[in-house]
């Protein structure tokens, strides 16, 4: 065996937190600290929400914090830059990277002038006048509206036909004062996940099938509300696309250890990017370690490398 293999870490998983994904970051939590416990490693388990967690943080020792929290302040990059001041290491993207993923509009922006495929958008801000004629003039009478810094699905929408886009963006600025608006591009849902600091790896591609019309909260967290299939039932060539492409969106927003890629794979086997994931969940339902165990690499270990990939020099 390697040192690498053979060395027992002393991890932080901070889980819970404040935000709308409280309950499925509990979850995630727990399964992770039980993946890395059952490697050997000394775990310790701290909910962000308690008072006095920044205290049990500085003070445990530890060797590296594994993030387990999902949306704002665990996505965003405040979890990470307070770890950062605190000089601990930890698993996942940096400050900026956790910041541009987590917010749509920016990461579309990123997207765009890297020559990244993604649908065509519209931004629309809380209190500026709605030209709903202009906003189907731009991104076509079906779309999906999206409040810019949630995940999980939370306050998305799909939009049939313009008579519904008002009511879709009302209900997004109910999360957000930032509401992100893209054409809808019907065809096979695929997600990516990419390993690695420096050096890359694309996953195989997964397939979301889901029972609701899309991969909305439900489908993401409920056992049997979706079915994952490896490889994607598409092309070669477009599956060789979504790897290209989740790497280079990868690439593009400066993540490291992990991210995971949603993308479409249109009825014309055009690939579109739709949003990166920093911090994929890691649940029974979750998509990156379904497409990991397709590569070969159990849940255990999985989380046992994102941990050697945080303490790497990067």
């Amino acid at each position: 065996m390697s040192a690498a293999e053979t060395t027992r870490y002393r991890v932080a998983v901070l889980m819970g937190g404040t935000s709308a994904e409280r309950e499925v970051s509990l979850h995630t939590g727990e399964q992770v600290a039980e993946a890395l416990r059952s490697g050997g490693h000394e775990v310790t388990a701290i909910d962000t929400a308690e008072e006095g967690f920044i205290g049990r943080i500085t003070d445990g020792g530890f060797d590296s914090a594994f993030i387990c929290l999902h949306g704002r302040g665990g996505e965003d990059g405040t979890i990470q830059g307070l770890l950062e001041l605190l000089g601990v290491a930890y698993v996942g993207s940096g400050v900026l990277a956790s910041a541009l993923a987590m917010d749509k509009v920016m990461s579309k922006h990123f997207f765009s002038i890297s020559e990244i495929p993604t649908p065509e958008y519209v931004v629309v801000h809380a209190g500026e006048p709605l030209d709903v004629e202009g906003i189907v003039r731009a991104v076509g009478p079906r779309s999906v509206v999206k409040p810019a810094n949630e995940g999980s699905a939370i306050g998305v929408s799909i939009v049939h036909e313009p008579g519904e886009l008002q009511a879709a963006i009302a209900e997004a600025f109910r999360h957000d004062d930032v509401v992100l608006i893209e054409r809808f591009v019907a065809g096979v849902e695929v997600t990516v996940g990419v390993l690695g600091n420096r050096d890359i790896v694309a996953l195989p591609t997964l397939e979301i099938v889901p029972e609701h019309e899309f991969y909305d909260y439900e489908s993401k967290y409920v056992p049997g509300m979706s079915r994952h299939i490896i490889p994607a039932r598409v092309s070669e060539a477009a599956a060789e696309e979504c790897q290209r492409v989740a790497l280079a969106a990868h690439r593009a927003l400066g993540c490291r250890g992990m991210s995971r890629t949603d993308t479409i794979v249109g009825e014309d086997g055009v690939v579109w990017v739709l949003e990166v994931n920093t911090i994929p969940g890691m649940t029974a339902t979750s998509l990156l370690p379904d497409a990991a165990a397709a590569a070969g690499i159990a849940f255990p270990e999985l989380c046992e490398r994102l941990v050697r990939l945080s303490l790497e020099q990067s």
